[in-house]
């Protein structure tokens, strides 16, 4: 596949707004540690998450940044890696990464790791926060708050969250907690408190579907784009309700509010991309789904995505969490695909390079920039207020 051309260079060049990633670990990490950060599973024993497509490419692509040749053992790159200390492993690989911007969700911490501002600080970037809902609700549910009060207790909490400086998203794991097979309808608060009820006598996370559907409504009326998980993850996924086009009826509810940007999406990024090209709110990406499949299979997983997405509709994301190598392989996977998709395109006078070239300036950062309401990148801090604009409501009327 054609590796040169100038959209390849144009993309190389580009800084990458990366609209939703996670911290990463600063301790230093011995082999299991490392591996344990590989795999949306857990390793098992004689099978080493270093012999994935991801491994693989850690060692391939990753290697030479620690000074290392090429598909170095995995001996050799934890080594290494040990030598130089965290700080300046991730140091090296967000640099490699060249993104000036990330939205971070601060939601999910099993492991110490850096904040939004720490991030910032190590890849000489600005980054942002996305509050994921679901924390919201635990932490609330955490302060014995009454049943009976819980609808209104979340959507002051949810409210009170989102006013935070430098938040420009909310995000749900409903895709974890119950799927997308839900009733599409908002809960009545009546309703909800009876749920809440239940939750308060069982405890346990959030996983009823009707405060599921009561926490996806408060995320229309708090008027932030809303990030979905979607697609597989680790084993508490049933990845046969975690298919994005199980949100149709709910889209077409809630048509005129708030954005809804479909995350991941493998094996569904072409029931995503059917969703983005009729819905007008609906957005997508194919983050983590990347470093999984590698720089080689990169090109093949954009080219689905992209078959009837409207250009303005992709973002890029690493989904980048606790590794900084996840950071680099994101953003290389990225640019190789898309640049590969966009050239060949090129090269065979299906699209013209003017064209391509927009599109990759689109997906690498002016598609997130316009979503988000994002300033323009101060390197090196997380800002201290949320975008002065927000994307305005889709007003507009609808074929059915």
């Amino acid at each position: 596949m054609n590796a040169t051309g100038p959209v390849h260079e144009a993309l190389a060049a580009l800084p990458l707004t990366d609209h939703h990633c996670h911290g990463i670990v600063t301790a230093d990490l011995d082999l299991p540690g490392f591996e344990s950060l590989l795999t949306e599973g857990e390793p098992w024993p004689g099978v080493s998450p270093f012999d994935t497509p991801l491994g693989i490419a850690v060692r391939r692509h990753c290697a030479p940044l620690l000074d290392l040749p090429r598909h170095a053992s995995p001996d050799a790159y934890l080594t290494r890696r040990a030598e130089l200390g965290g700080p300046e492993v991730n140091r090296r690989f967000l640099t490699a990464a060249a993104t000036d911007t990330f939205c971070v969700d601060t939601g999910y911490t099993p492991h110490p790791i850096t904040t939004p501002r720490e991030l910032a600080a190590t890849a000489d970037a600005t980054a942002y926060e996305v509050v994921r809902l679901e924390s919201v609700a635990e932490q609330l549910a955490s302060t014995g708050v009454e049943p009976d009060a819980y609808p209104d207790a979340f959507r002051t909490a949810a409210e009170e969250a989102v006013r935070r400086p430098g938040v420009v998203a909310v995000k749900s794991v409903a895709a974890y907690r119950t799927g997308f097979d839900l009733d599409p309808a908002r809960p009545s608060d009546t309703l909800v408190a009876a749920a809440a009820r239940q939750w308060s006598a069982h405890g346990g996370r959030l996983a009823d579907p009707v405060l599921v559907r009561h926490l996806l409504w408060t995320a229309v009326d708090l008027g932030l784009p809303l990030q979905l998980h979607t697609g597989f993850g680790d084993d508490d996924i049933r990845l046969h309700r975690a298919d994005p086009a199980l949100l149709t009826d709910w889209l077409r509810l809630i048509r005129g509010t708030i954005p809804v940007v479909l995350l991941h999406c493998w094996p569904y990024q072409r029931q995503a991309a059917y969703l983005a090209a009729v819905f007008e709110q609906v957005y997508l990406d194919v983050g983590l789904t990347l470093h999984h499949v590698g720089p080689a299979r990169s090109r093949a997983i954009l080219a689905e995505a992209l078959e009837i997405t409207p250009f303005r509709k992709l973002l890029y994301s690493s989904d980048a969490y606790g590794l900084a190598e996840l950071y680099r392989l994101g953003a290389l996977a990225f640019r190789r695909g898309l640049g590969e998709l966009l050239q060949e395109r090129v090269d065979a006078d299906e699209l013209g390079l003017p064209d391509a070239l927009r599109i990759a300036a689109w997906a690498a950062g002016d598609n997130a920039r316009r979503l988000y309401g994002l300033t323009a990148p101060e390197p090196g801090r997380a800002p201290d207020s949320a975008p002065a604009t927000r994307p305005a409501p889709d007003t507009r009327p609808h074929r059915d």
